[in-house]
């Protein structure tokens, strides 16, 4: 690192469309520690609100014009298009610069490994951002699978839906491989991260994807059953055409179920404008009428249950302990080797779908 023990880490961030102006930079600048220095992006409208948003920022208009600049830099952040994830990783990994890159890390699990080995190699810090482990319910549920609330659990359902019947367009739209479009690995690589995070290494992978949306290229309802080695079953829905959205989680156990309606609000904060540490906001926090329930033999629908306190989501937590990790040598916020057994799933899910048969992982485990 280029900066003193006391000074804050310098930050160049890649990319300013959702993932950079929404997530990245708002998080960086809002944790202590760091301080948002570059920002790349070609694009004139974006530099403006870039400046805007962040006055004094540096705008930078191509990758190499950061590269100039890794002198003053203390990290990376990829928040650019999937397809350039893995060359502008590789080339931060080879400066020995710290990089963080938004999910997904790759376009497959051994493009993955080979980032992780790198990083190895060259005692580079690597992370991927992986924001919703520290979703409001996700929070919530580690919470009751410690305390052991649930019993032993039988099924997990998650559900990242949307409404969303005309298509936007752009790259996460397109059915050319290597954008890496589509649901799969875009809102995929959140239901599956979060659901071996749980439970544990899969075993065997089943999905069905589908392009629903006239004119669409790339999967828009995706479902994919995941065994996992404890034996756990996990059922992950994304889809942009559900007219009726379903719970985000219904998790069933031996001895109760928990069903949690309603996404974590810190993306809708996000975007509204709100930032963590503002005056007079208590960041991540839902009202009451949204907390899941627990119990058993009847619907949260019908009253059955009763209501479970929702923990503050706390996208905040994963810059915090990318600081950490760089100043203090804390542990690394999602690793790419857990990155890469994300892939291996996702990988597994779509050669499923296409072949029409459930896929063995359990020759991968180690």
């Amino acid at each position: 690192m280029n900066a003193s023990p006391s000074a804050p880490l310098r930050v160049g961030l890649v990319g300013y469309g959702l993932a950079g102006s929404v997530f990245h930079a708002p998080l960086v600048s809002a944790t202590d520690g760091l301080v948002l220095d570059t920002i790349v992006t070609s694009d004139p409208g974006r530099q403006a609100r870039a400046r805007e948003a962040h006055p004094g920022v540096r705008i930078a208009n191509t990758a190499q014009e950061l590269w100039d600049l890794t002198p003053a830099l203390d990290l990376i952040v990829v928040a650019s298009p999937n397809k350039t994830h893995v060359p502008l990783a590789t080339t931060a990994l080879h400066a020995g610069i710290p990089v963080v890159v938004d999910k997904p890390l790759a376009a497959t699990a051994a493009e993955a490994r080979e980032l992780a080995d790198l990083a190895d190699r060259t005692g580079t810090f690597l992370s991927v951002f992986q924001n919703r482990r520290w979703d409001n319910d996700f929070l919530t549920l580690r919470r009751l699978l410690a305390d052991g609330e649930l019993g032993e659990i039988q099924r997990f359902e998650s559900r990242f839906e949307r409404w969303r019947p005309q298509l936007k367009g752009g790259w996460r739209e397109s059915g050319a491989p290597e954008e890496i479009g589509g649901l799969l690995y875009d809102l995929g690589s959140h239901v599956v991260d979060q659901a071996l995070m749980l439970f544990g290494p899969a075993v065997r992978v089943y999905a069905e994807t589908d392009v629903r949306r006239s004119g669409a290229q790339a999967d828009d309802d995706t479902f994919i059953a995941v065994t996992h080695a404890n034996g756990v079953r996990s059922h992950l829905y994304v889809s942009a055409t559900t007219a009726q959205l379903g719970p985000r989680f219904r998790v069933l156990g031996s001895r109760a179920g928990y069903v949690k309606y309603g996404l974590d609000p810190q993306e809708a904060a996000l975007r509204d404008g709100q930032r963590p540490g503002d005056a007079g906001t208590t960041w991540g926090l839902e009202p009451e009428h949204l907390w899941g329930r627990l119990g058993s033999g009847e619907s949260p629908l019908t009253g059955g249950g009763a209501p479970v306190p929702t923990a503050p989501g706390d996208y905040p937590a994963y810059y915090a302990a990318v600081a950490s990790a760089l100043r203090d040598g804390g542990p690394t916020p999602v690793t790419a080797h857990e990155a890469a057994r994300c892939l291996a799933v996702l990988e597994a899910a779509r050669t499923s779908s296409r072949d029409g048969v459930a896929v063995d992982l359990s020759t991968t485990l180690s």
